[in-house]
């Protein structure tokens, strides 16, 4: 038995975002041809009326009135337009929109799934005994740079060479006496000739005798 009012037709689906997009670039696009035929209309009216002017004031009004209605057509136009592309761009975002938050969906699931098999203890307890190995390498490493047979206390190595300090003075104080005089530095003698005596000084002896 048929239902009450007939076979009642499957709903229609409504366009895609994509569909409703480009319906409306189409449309904008008759618009904005209509805006450019209208734009040349009135201009085309004003010069009639200029032409006329006083010479024929019937015709120039007419003309005047054709610009007018003209002028009210191409505010209606671009009312429009600037209504369809509010809708445009606001699709386009909501497009958008949507596309981000499928993308951080699928990116949520991805670490979900990537962290599904993980556990906060284990990676605790698998970061604990890896900075553990890395003392034991460090340590090992240690170890083997260490020269073999040289690891002496450098406090026992400067008491050592204090000793020897001392010895080393003690020596020389016992020494300082026993160092060699110096010979005495010998004068040369009085030669034994007499010198001759200058002219004039025989006088002189003689009176001085007696």
């Amino acid at each position: 038995m048929l239902a009450k009012g007939g076979i009642r037709g499957k709903k229609e689906k409504g366009p895609t975002p994509e569909e409703a997009i480009q319906k409306l670039k189409e449309t904008e696009k008759i618009l904005i041809k209509k805006q450019e035929f209208l734009e040349q209309k009135i201009q085309q009216e004003l010069q009639m009326a200029k032409k006329h002017g006083t010479k024929n004031k019937r015709a120039a009004l007419q003309a005047l009135r054709r610009k007018k209605r003209f002028e009210q057509q191409l505010a209606q136009t671009d009312g429009t337009l600037s209504t369809l592309e509010f809708q445009r761009e606001a699709i386009e975002n909501a497009t958008t929109n949507a596309e981000v938050l499928r993308t951080m969906e699928l990116a949520a699931q991805g670490m979900k799934k990537a962290y599904q098999d993980m556990d906060i203890d284990k990676v605790d307890e698998l970061m604990a005994d890896i900075t553990e190995q890395q003392e034991v390498a460090q340590q090992i490493s240690d170890a083997i740079s260490r020269p073999v047979g040289f690891d002496m206390d450098e406090d026992e190595l400067l008491e050592e060479l204090e000793k020897l300090e001392q010895e080393e003075l003690a020596r020389e104080l016992l020494h300082v006496g026993d160092k060699e005089e110096e010979p005495p530095i010998k004068l040369p003698g009085v030669p034994s000739t007499h010198l001759p005596e200058e002219p004039g000084t025989q006088g002189y002896s003689l009176v001085s005798r007696t």
